[in-house]
Parts: C-alpha cells; structure tokens; sequence
C-alpha cells in the first residue's frame, strides 16, 4: 500500500517516514494527536499541511503496526 503524501528517504531525516516536500515526521504528527492536538490545531502550527497528510500519517502508522509480527 503506498501513501502519497508520505516519503521514506534515507537522505532525508535519517529515513524515517515524512510529509512529502517536508521534514516533518509522522511520528511527530503522531505525537501531536496523542498529546490531544486537533488536526486543525496541528495545520495551524504547519500551515503548508492539510488534512489529508495527517489523515496519511494516521494511516500509515496503523498500517506498520498492523504488519508488525506478534509474538
């Protein structure tokens, strides 16, 4: 499954995934929600997002841990 607005580049924050055209991570994005930001709250610190990419971020994230092997 591919994620559009999601980039995985070695050259760009040590690889680990971000918005594209961005150095910001899903994982800070991730963070942002689970610290109680509203997506409208989080475009309002990082104007040039939109929905979507925190949608994606979501998204992807769900999808990696639902490909993590149990144990």
């Amino acid at each position: 499954m591919t994620y559009d607005p999601i980039d995985v580049n070695p050259k760009i924050m040590f690889g680990k995934p971000v918005i594209a055209g961005t150095r910001i991570t899903v994982e800070l994005i991730l963070r942002k929600l689970a610290g109680g930001m509203t997506v409208s709250e989080i475009i309002a610190d990082h104007p040039h997002l939109v929905p979507d990419d925190i949608y994606a971020a979501m998204a992807f994230a769900a999808n990696d841990l639902a490909l993590e092997p149990v144990c």
